[in-house]
């Protein structure tokens, strides 16, 4: 693993039985991901981007290959060591946003630190501290019902802040928003890599992530096809088609 990656993805491969067929959503995927890095992942659907977010993040094992999480050979690891480390070294947020129901925003923020052994105080505290980061100081008391869907994907990313990751990992976080909001989530997940230093890893069809992004990688039929960075992005049409010609 190169010293200054965080995720290091070596031959990974992940095949799938539906009945008698196998498919094989990741077909051989070789990858770096630098610390501090704002990584967008893109492809058609059914291209392999979800399978590889979840390899990244610890919720699925590759076939074969390797996937090293910050120093941590996620093959050689138990399912509690797994937790633990993703517990503590990854948020997620999703598209559909996968709050808890019966919970206000707060409660909602405070679970995963609750689940990493912190004091209610203190989770209480710091909860609120990253709703009103997020802009939803006065809203700590609502339920998801009670919030817009931009607001419900703001929770979802102060919880992704809880227990001060240093990987944030984004499946599609401006899916389900309109575009003004979701070019506010885009600004936001920038903030924490610019101010913080995360590492920002997003699967994503949507082009707008291009101009946040340090790097895009294009998977088609679960290969990587293209890598393309800032400079060889037109982020004015929105595609990844490189300036000068590649």
């Amino acid at each position: 693993m190169p010293a200054d990656a965080i995720v290091s993805a070596r031959g990974v491969k992940r095949r799938y039985r539906m009945g008698e067929e196998e498919v094989w959503a990741l077909a051989g995927v070789d990858l770096d991901i630098q610390r501090g890095e704002y990584l967008s992942i893109m492809g058609p659907s059914g291209s392999g981007k979800s399978t590889l977010f979840n390899m990244i993040g610890g919720l699925d094992r590759p076939t074969q290959g390797t996937v090293v999480l910050d120093g941590h050979d996620i093959r050689k690891m138990d399912l509690r060591q797994i937790a633990y480390v993703r517990c503590r070294k990854v948020g997620f947020i999703f598209q559909t946003f996968n709050l808890v129901q019966v919970m206000t925003a707060e409660q909602n923020v405070m679970l995963p630190m609750t689940f990493a052994g912190v004091d209610d105080t203190t989770a209480s505290r710091r909860a609120r501290e990253l709703l009103q980061r997020v802009g939803l100081g006065e809203r700590y008391d609502h339920r998801p019902e009670q919030l817009s869907g931009g607001q419900q994907q703001r929770v979802a990313i102060a919880r992704a802040m809880a227990n001060d990751p240093d990987i944030i990992l984004a499946d599609e976080p401006t899916g389900n928003l309109d575009l003004k909001t979701g070019e506010e989530i885009i600004s936001m997940l920038a903030g924490f890599k610019r101010e913080q230093g995360k590492t920002i890893i997003s699967a994503t069809h949507d082009h707008k992530m291009l101009a946040a992004s340090d790097r895009v990688v294009y998977l088609v039929d679960g290969r990587i096809t293209d890598v393309k960075t800032r400079d060889q992005m037109d982020i004015s049409t929105g595609t990844i088609t490189d300036r000068v010609g590649s």
